[in-house]
Parts: structure tokens; C-alpha cells; sequence
């Protein structure tokens, strides 16, 4: 996929990724299921927004996230205490309903024998984010790959997020956010690590 130009073109979203007929026809009935008639003109061209702007939101099955950790630096001047990059910026959608979820993250490892630059944590939680997902799943997937590949002493995730299929539907209760976390390695077996941890991270 091409870097982006001119300023906010976005590569996924610049009109040439064709869509598949039948994809635009299923969104027209979404359309006219829900009520309104997609040939209107604010209607004609969304079927292929919606399309494109999909292919944006799940573009991470297009990705191993895991090749963000690949490569790594042992040069580290002596540095063996925690890592952590903390109020790190998603956006998901939940399996059950495709609905937003929206939040931050906190990841943290204690490395063993080498470390990675840090937005490379940031990119494997968008490549897991940018699937269909459940808040749960998503947080143990960036720890077990944080685990395998970077094989640190310890790995803790937590995320902490708003989910759209409870705050916009169903009981449309906002305001309300869910958190989870995953503990490995020493942050699950030590209490003082994982007390350390948990405090920087500020939970």
C-alpha cells in the first residue's frame, strides 16, 4: 500500500480501490431495509464510501502485527527496568454488532535481552485494532505477540475503552467504559512488578 500524498489523501479512501458490485448492492439494502432510498442523491455514492471506509477499518487482517517487532536493539546503555507507553489511541469494532470502540491503551514490558523502538507498540495494538473484535481478545492478542516475539521478562496490557453497541443502542447507557488487562512473565507472578507496573500505568 502506497504512503499517503497530498496531505490527508488516504490510499485506502482515494477512489481507487475498486468495490465488488455485490458488495455495493448489499449496502443499498441495508440502505432501503433501513428506510430511506439510496438513490437520493446524498445516497447515490455511499455504497462505495461505506465499502472503502471498511476496508479501511479492517485493514489489519491485511497485516502479521507481529512484524512490527522485528527489529529490535540490545544496545540499551545498561537499561533493564520497565517499559511503558502509556494512553496509546484506538479504534476498533465490536464482532457482535460492528459497532465503534473507541479508547486508549497502556503497554508495558520488562525487556530481557533487547528493546524496540516504541511506536512499534502503538502499531501492533492499530494491527490488531483494525479487525472485528471483542475488547477481551484484542488485549490478550497484544500481549501474547509482545510475549513471543520480544521475549521479555514480563508483558502487561491494559485497555480501557467506550463501546458504541452499549452506549448508542441496546441499554444506551454513555459514558461508561470497560477495562481489561492481560499480566505475563514476572508482572503476573511478581506482586511487587505487577504493583510497580499497575501504578505507572496509573491503575
Amino acid at each position: 500500500m502506497s504512503s499517503l500524498t497530498g496531505g490527508d489523501q488516504d490510499p485506502v479512501n482515494d477512489g481507487k480501490i475498486p468495490v465488488p458490485v455485490e458488495v455495493e448492492e448489499a449496502i443499498r439494502t441495508l440502505l432501503r431495509w433501513t428506510g430511506d432510498d439510496p438513490e437520493r442523491e446524498g445516497l447515490r455514492d455511499t455504497p462505495k464510501r461505506v465499502a472503502r471506509a471498511w476496508k479501511e477499518y479492517c485493514q489489519g487482517y491485511g497485516e502479521d502485527p507481529a512484524i512490527h517487532l522485528g527489529r529490535q536493539f540490545e544496545e540499551v546503555g545498561g537499561y533493564d527496568e520497565i517499559v511503558l507507553l502509556k494512553d496509546i489511541p484506538f479504534q476498533s469494532h465490536c464482532e457482535h454488532h460492528m459497532a465503534p470502540i473507541i479508547g486508549k491503551a497502556a503497554i508495558a514490558y520488562l525487556p530481557r535481552n533487547s528493546v524496540v523502538g516504541i511506536s512499534k507498540l502503538a502499531r501492533v495494538l492499530h494491527g490488531f485494532a483494525r479487525r472485528l473484535q471483542i475488547q477481551e481478545r484484542l488485549t490478550a492478542e497484544v500481549a501474547q505477540c509482545i510475549w513471543e516475539n520480544l521475549k521479555p521478562h514480563g508483558v502487561a496490557v491494559v485497555i480501557e475503552a467506550s463501546h458504541a453497541c452499549m452506549t448508542a443502542r441496546g441499554v444506551r447507557t454513555p459514558g461508561v467504559s470497560m477495562v481489561t488487562s492481560r499480566l505475563m512473565g514476572c508482572f503476573l507472578d511478581d506482586h511487587r512488578s505487577r504493583k510497580e507496573v499497575m501504578s505507572l500505568m496509573g491503575y
